[in-house]
C-alpha cells in the first residue's frame, strides 16, 4: 500500500523458505534503503551482480537481464517493479524486463506500491496531491499466480517512520509532513485491499463459464483535453471486468496531418502508445462522419461498452447535422450497447 510496510523484507523471507526446500532462487535486484533488518536477510541468498552502465559520464548500475536469462534460475527476485531503466537499456521499464524473464520460463517474485498502478494515477493524485511518474500497467497483474498484500495499520507505519526504520531522520520528517499522513495512508490501504480483492474475484470468475463477456471502446481525438482521463477510466474498467479494450481515433479532414499542430499530434501518438502499453488494441479511421466510424468499429470489434468524453456541441453543429454524440445515440438506439461519458 505504501513504502516501508515490508515488501522487500517479505520477498527475502520467501527466498529463504525456498532455499531451504532446495529451490534455485537468486536475487536479481533488491533495494534495502539501508534498513538493517532487510539487509540482514540478504545474507545467504545467491546474488546475480548488476551490470554497470555509463550514462552522462556517470557509472550507474542496472538489473542484469542478460545474465538472469543466461543463468536461468528457477526463481529470481526483482524489486522496484515500477523503476524506469537507464536510457539505452534493452527495455524502457523494469516491468518489461520481468515479462522477458517470465517468457524465458523463470519465475519472478516482485513488488510495487499501489500508487504505481497506472489506472489509479488520478485517484492517487487526488488523495495525496503527489504526481506519480513511474507506473506499471494494470494488465501486468494478470500475469501473477499470486498477489500478496503487505499491510500495516497507519499508526504502526508512522511509528516505524518516527523510529527511523524507513527513512533517515531528515527524510522521515518531510515524509510525515506530506505523504505519510493517516488519512492518506488509509486511502492507499483501501486501494491496495480493493486491488487484491479484485484479483481474487478474477480467480473465481475464471472458474465460472457463465461470466459475461465485455469489451470496451475508448474514443479519443487530438483536441480532447481529457483523452488521458478517458484512457485511464477504460483501463480501470477493463482490469475490473478482465475485458479486452480498444482505443479508436477518428481522423476527420479537419484533423489531417498538415492541419493539426505538432504538439497535438505528439500528444495523440503518446496517448496511443500509452494505451498499447496498457494492453489495448489501437485503431485509426479516416472519416468526416465520426458517428458512423465509431459505429463501424463497434460492429467490427464486437464492443459492449463505448466510453467517450463529454460532448461539446454547438448550435451550428446541430443545424449542420454534425452533432456526433446525437448521431451515435441514434445509431445505437436499438443496440444493447452501453455508453459511458467521462466528465
Amino acid at each position: 500500500m505504501i513504502a516501508g510496510v515490508g515488501k522487500s523484507y517479505r520477498m527475502l523471507q520467501e527466498a529463504h523458505d525456498l532455499l531451504k526446500k532446495g529451490v534455485d532462487i537468486r536475487i536479481g535486484e533488491i533495494v534495502t534503503h539501508g534498513r538493517k533488518e532487510t539487509e540482514a536477510l540478504v545474507d545467504g541468498i545467491p546474488i546475480i551482480p548488476k551490470k554497470e552502465i555509463f550514462y552522462k559520464s556517470k557509472k550507474l548500475t542496472e538489473l542484469n537481464l542478460e545474465d538472469i536469462l543466461d543463468i536461468k534460475p528457477s526463481v529470481v527476485i526483482v524489486d522496484e517493479l515500477a523503476h524506469s531503466n537507464i536510457p539505452g537499456s534493452q527495455h524502457e521499464k523494469r516491468w518489461q524486463d520481468v515479462l522477458k524473464i517470465i517468457e524465458a520460463g523463470i519465475n519472478v517474485i516482485t513488488a510495487f506500491n499501489v500508487q504505481h498502478l497506472e489506472s489509479l494515477h488520478d485517484q492517487v493524485h487526488n488523495v495525496t496531491g503527489i504526481e506519480v511518474h513511474e507506473t506499471i500497467p494494470d494488465h501486468f497483474l494478470e500475469y501473477a499466480d499470486e498477489v500478496v498484500n503487505i499491510d500495516l495499520p497507519s499508526q504502526d507505519l508512522i511509528q516505524r517512520l518516527k523510529d527511523g526504520k524507513i527513512y533517515s531522520p531528515e527524510r522521515a520528517e518531510y515524509a510525515l509532513e506530506h505523504f505519510f499522513q493517516p488519512e492518506k495512508i488509509l486511502h492507499l490501504r483501501d486501494l491496495a485491499l480493493r486491488k487484491v480483492a479484485e484479483k481474487v474475484e478474477h480467480k473465481i470468475s475464471n472458474t465460472n463459464p457463465n461470466t459475461p463477456f465485455e469489451k470496451f471502446l475508448a474514443c479519443i481525438s487530438t483536441n480532447h483535453k481529457g483523452a488521458k482521463k478517458i484512457l485511464r477510466k477504460v483501463s480501470r474498467m477493463s482490469a475490473h471486468y478482465q475485458a479486452k479494450w480498444v482505443v479508436l481515433y477518428v481522423q476527420t479532414s479537419k484533423e489531417s496531418t498538415h492541419k493539426v499542430n505538432l504538439a497535438s499530434q505528439r500528444k495523440l501518438l503518446l496517448n496511443l502508445k500509452w494505451a498499447a502499453e496498457q494492453g489495448a488494441k489501437t485503431m485509426k479511421k479516416e472519416s468526416d462522419d465520426v458517428a458512423e466510424a465509431i459505429y463501424e468499429a463497434i460492429k467490427e470489434e464486437k464492443i459492449t461498452t463505448v466510453i467517450i468524453g463529454k460532448p461539446q456541441s454547438t448550435i451550428l453543429d446541430n443545424l449542420l447535422g454534425k452533432n456526433y454524440f446525437k448521431n451515435l445515440l441514434n445509431k445505437l438506439e436499438d443496440q444493447e450497447i452501453d455508453i459511458v461519458i467521462v466528465a
